[in-house]
This record gives C-alpha cells, sequence and structure tokens, in this order.
C-alpha cells in the first residue's frame, strides 16, 4: 500500500459516512429521542453483534455506563457479548445461534432499547436475538451494511451503511454510536458543564 492508497482508503471512509449520514440524519435523531425516553423510564440499553460488532457493542456500553463526553451519571447499557460463560453455556447447552435470545429472554423488558449489529443482516444469532427483542416488547434498532439482509426487515428503526465493505461499514457504525451518545448526553444532561 503506498501513500495515494492510505488516502484512498479515508476518503472512501468519509463519503461512506457523509452518504449515510444525509440519508439517516433524521432516524438518528430519532433513535436518540427513543433512547432517552429509554433510559427517563428506567429501561436499558442492550447491544449485540459478532467479532468487530461484538467490540463496538463493547465500547458503546462503555459510553453509556462511563462516560462519552460529559461527567454525569451512570446509564444502564450492556453489552450481550462480554460474559465468557454465559456465551459458552448458552452455545453448549442449547445452541450457538441462542446466546443473544436467551439473554434478551432473560434481561430484556419493553422499554428497553435492543440495538443489534451485522454488517450482513444475516447473523443466525443476531437475528434470533432480534427477534427475541421484538417478541419481549423492546424497541428495535439494527446497524447493517450491504442491503440490510433478513435483520433490516425484522426492527423498528434500521441503519444499513451503503457499502460493501465490512471495515467501511465498522467505521460508520462506531460513528454512529458515538453521535447517538452525544445526543442522548445533551438531551439528557443539557444542564451539566
Amino acid at each position: 500500500m503506498d501513500t495515494q492508497r492510505v488516502i484512498q482508503v479515508f476518503q472512501e471512509s468519509a463519503e461512506i459516512k457523509q452518504r449515510f449520514v444525509q440519508e439517516y440524519a433524521d432516524q438518528i435523531l430519532l433513535v436518540a429521542q427513543a433512547i432517552v425516553k429509554g433510559f427517563r423510564e428506567e429501561g436499558k440499553v442492550l447491544l449485540f453483534g459478532n467479532g468487530g460488532s461484538a467490540t463496538d457493542s463493547s465500547h458503546i456500553a462503555a459510553e453509556f455506563v462511563g462516560r462519552y463526553q460529559r461527567d454525569r451519571s451512570a446509564l444502564p447499557a450492556i453489552a450481550l457479548t462480554t460474559d465468557m460463560a454465559m456465551l459458552t453455556s448458552i452455545s453448549n447447552d442449547y445452541d450457538y445461534s441462542d446466546i443473544f435470545a436467551r439473554q434478551i429472554a432473560a434481561h430484556g423488558q419493553k422499554g428497553d432499547i435492543a440495538i443489534a449489529i451485522s454488517t450482513s443482516g444475516n447473523s443466525p444469532n443476531v437475528l434470533k436475538g432480534a427477534q427475541m427483542a421484538r417478541t419481549r416488547g423492546l424497541v428495535t434498532v439494527a446497524w447493517t451494511g450491504r442491503d440490510g439482509g433478513q435483520l433490516a426487515k425484522l426492527v423498528d428503526y434500521a441503519f444499513i451503511v451503503p457499502s460493501a465493505v465490512t471495515a467501511r461499514i465498522q467505521e460508520c457504525h462506531i460513528t454512529l454510536g458515538h453521535v447517538l451518545c452525544e445526543i442522548v448526553e445533551e438531551r439528557l444532561f443539557a444542564q451539566d458543564p
């Protein structure tokens, strides 16, 4: 890879993000408001995905529980990707495709927000998790890419990154997560410094 290719990769990422935000800016505000409402009504955010999407789940949960930009009260968010005993026992005793659905059945309640992350939109365990979230009355959100896959059809709010390149999709997903965190903090803690 030469200098020009390095610049090109950054430009591609920026262009995809620009196309994404032009299509979804209004929906981002709607989902942020749903998260704010959930937190105000003592709900929580449940995030889940595989691989890089699993770490995005952990990253955004940490931003809510810890802090994003403001020193403020902790906000209840759980990444369903981090408990190894949970993940391995469910996949051993049931099936790997049940790892998120089983946790949502245990923790998910009406008024919570489920954020299902899959770059393809077709990961069986993410699909089952989204289906369980719908069954339990959670607000459902998908972060996906390509054509949205099956996941985009299962949720209340689908964010489909206009790319077939996994890395570019993930780069947009983490920006989406950060923007949601910023809006939520601003709306819940506007009076804080």
